[in-house]
């Protein structure tokens, strides 16, 4: 029979834990597919871990879960679910159930059927969630899209499911600094996004932060573009530029005007920190990927792993 692995990271997660799985085996046991969970605790500091115990000791053969040593973020849990799983289809959802389960019988007939290697899913709005942070998020993809190689669907969750052989494409790229939405369309293959309405958390609350995805879209577009060094170049260039017409325009006013009185000391200080502030600000973009280098030379492991089973 076809083994189906659901990949499911979790972080402070114990409310929503005990309501995933009873829906989604629900669901799972109607389809042709034998199925292993693998949770994966990224250094949880309430009881997420204890839930995931006792759902290993109600069923040992199909629940699993690794714990990380410490929080490593949600693309290290999204990496070791990924390496973990064995099936020959793998899925990957949200614990709070915000990805609905209802849909896994649709999306396994698509990609079994062979003309897919990959189903996601693509929330057609945003229902619930504050509009400020939706408004965020819709002019990200419109960024990145405009100056990325690798195109983003606006509104794809990382709710999918893939097959073994683009599950091993993915796991092929060991880099630290990972952006899973980038990663998932940059190794190809034939996608397909069914669209749904937004759904809210059954439980708890989310730890994503407007400046927590604002931090990541900047991951993102750091991963997967150059265009911010782009931006750096020219905007050296352009200062230089203004700089050499302001010299030759003095120059000429001398000899035009000899006893022409220079310009005060308050505007040649808003220029210097313009000036400056121009510089510190390529510095920034050139310091960032600088940084994202320094870090994958160190070898670093993605994770640490603390308890498996």
């Amino acid at each position: 029979m076809t083994k189906l692995s659901i990949v499911v990271p979790c972080y402070n997660e114990q409310e929503a834990i005990p309501l995933f799985y009873p829906a989604v085996e629900k669901v799972v046991k109607k389809m042709p597919v034998e199925v292993e969970y693998w949770f994966v605790n990224d250094g949880s500091a309430d009881q997420t871990l204890d839930e995931l115990r006792k759902l290993h000791d109600q069923d040992p053969e199909h629940v699993h879960y690794v714990s990380f040593s410490r929080n490593f973020g949600k693309e290290a849990g999204l990496y070791a679910g990924l390496k973990a799983a064995t099936g020959d289809y793998v899925v990957v959802m949200d614990v709070d159930l915000q990805d609905p389960p209802e849909y896994l019988p649709e999306m396994y007939h698509e990609v079994s059927t062979g003309e897919y290697d990959c189903v996601g899913m693509r929330r057609t709005d945003r229902k619930g969630e504050a509009k400020f942070k939706s408004f965020l998020s819709d002019q990200f993809y419109n960024v990145i899209n405009k100056i990325s190689d690798t195109k983003i669907v606006s509104g794809a969750r990382d709710y999918r499911m893939m097959t073994r052989q683009m599950v091993n494409a993915v796991l092929s790229l060991t880099e630290y600094n990972r952006f899973s939405k980038g990663i998932f369309n940059w190794v190809g293959f034939k996608t397909k996004y069914l669209p749904y309405k937004n759904v809210e958390r059954v439980a708890g609350t989310t730890d994503w932060s407007t400046w927590k995805l604002f931090k990541y879209a900047i991951d993102g577009i750091t991963d997967f573009s150059e265009a911010p060094l782009a931006i750096a170049t020219w905007t050296g260039g352009i200062s230089a530029f203004i700089a050499v017409i302001g010299i030759i325009f003095i120059v000429i006013r001398h000899f035009v005007v000899p006893n022409s009185s220079a310009f005060g000391w308050a505007s040649m200080v808003c220029i210097m920190l313009f000036i400056g502030g121009v510089q510190l600000f390529c510095l920034g973009i050139v310091g960032r990927y600088i940084g994202r280098i320094y870090m994958q030379t160190k070898h670093r492991p993605i994770y640490i792993i603390k308890e498996k089973k």
